[in-house]
């Protein structure tokens, strides 16, 4: 089979290109992609502990902890000792974690309307199936 038809290729082709994008769009604010994705989860649900961030976001827990380091260096985010478990870390949004939110949402709308440009709302529903599908397939193995 020619290398353009593996589908793997052509993922991983799309995520680096799409990465460089999307950290374009985030240089601004300070931040890495990784450092985003951890924002927007905690602009959904603060309060979660950092094994909870590494599993929403599929990440290995060490580099989750590591980013989490840098987030807090530059105050959006602050961890707390969990109430029960003594080891485990519950992560919170500062106000300036909070207030970035406002100036970053604009140009990451943008990126994502500039992303499915030329797609239905249809074609981004089955690609996103069918990719959650694909990573079920090989998550195991």
């Amino acid at each position: 089979m020619e290398l353009e038809k593996y589908i793997g290729v052509n993922v991983q082709r799309a995520a680096l290109k799409l990465n460089n994008y999307y950290q374009k769009v985030v240089n601004p604010f300070d931040i890495t992609v990784d450092q985003w994705e951890i924002l927007v989860v905690l602009w959904e649900k603060e309060g979660i502990t950092q094994k909870e961030l590494a599993e929403r976001l599929h990440k290995d827990q060490t580099n989750v902890a590591r980013m989490l380091f840098k987030l807090e260096k530059k105050s959006f985010i602050y961890r707390v000792t969990h109430e029960t478990d003594r080891r485990s870390l519950r992560v919170y949004l500062t106000p300036k974690g909070h207030n970035i939110k406002e100036d970053i949402l604009a140009p990451s709308i943008e990126a994502y309307q500039n992303t499915i440009n030329g797609l239905s709302e249809e074609d981004v529903e089955t690609f996103r199936r069918v990719l959650t599908a694909m990573y079920n397939n090989v998550k195991d193995l």
